[in-house]
């Protein structure tokens, strides 16, 4: 690779940490960028996975040390998101994705109409305190998730934001929060495999942890100072990357 690539995989990096700091879906940014500077698909996911674990795990400790993490839900959803993710990767082998793609246009399109013609959905956050079957949705949740992970992947930060306002009552700022730690937990399991596989490259993934740190640290301090303000638009800005990269580059 030459400087100038490495120099796109860095700027690539801090854009995807910032937007999925602030309402997921940074893969929108990186992983593409990483198919474009000539990486082979297989090695370009793990690579990517390296990335975004380290880039993340600055966001969740920021939303950490603001008490905006609630573990009652966080953790159990984290859980199962990654027991889930194993499942999801195995049915992969056996079934084409391209059968579960068919379904997530009509998805999105759900998610974007609750999220913007219910004005309120997401500004102002109503979660008091976890019920017992707040704890069980919260595995419902993550592992439904982690097996779409594990089995697709694009958006599943921003569908487990979504999944949190309207189960819990999340406002998008928790929500996000809690979102990470989850997503966290399911992308740890898929980097393992990648890394036991070989399947990463370590320079550009370095380059771009660096980068995506930055990116979600700026992107969380956001976040955390203007709130669903700027995080409900950013969060529309995702669902329509995700609708034209599904529809058009899939």
């Amino acid at each position: 690779m030459t400087a100038t690539t490495y120099l796109f995989l860095a700027c690539a990096g801090f854009f995807a940490g910032l937007v999925d700091s602030l309402a997921g879906g940074g893969g929108l940014i990186s992983l593409p960028a990483l198919l474009a500077a000539g990486v082979p698909p297989h090695i370009a996911l793990g690579t990517n996975k390296v990335q975004s674990c380290l880039g993340t795990s600055v966001g969740v400790a920021r939303y950490l040390k603001r008490r905006l993490i609630t573990p009652s839900i966080a953790v159990p959803a984290a859980i199962a998101a990654l027991v889930g993710s194993v499942g999801g990767a195995r049915v992969a082998l056996l079934i084409p994705s391209d059968k579960l793609m068919m379904l997530i246009p009509p998805l999105i399109i759900v998610v974007a109409v609750i999220t913007f013609f219910r004005r309120q959905f997401g500004a102002e956050d109503h979660f008091t305190k976890a019920s017992r079957r707040d704890r069980v949705m919260a595995v419902i949740v993550g592992g439904v998730i982690g097996f779409y992970d594990g089995f697709f992947g694009p958006g599943t930060g921003t569908f487990l934001v979504f999944l949190f306002v309207l189960i819990f009552k999340f406002g998008f700022l928790r929500a996000n929060a809690n979102a990470k730690l989850v997503n966290f937990g399911s992308n740890i399991s898929a980097l393992i495999s990648f890394a036991l596989a070989g399947k990463v490259m370590v320079l550009p993934a370095l380059i771009m942890a660096c980068c995506n740190i930055a990116g979600n640290y700026l992107g969380s301090g956001l976040a955390i100072k203007k709130g669903a303000a700027l995080i409900k638009p950013v969060f529309g800005l995702v669902l329509a990357g995700l609708m034209i990269k599904i529809l058009f580059f899939s």
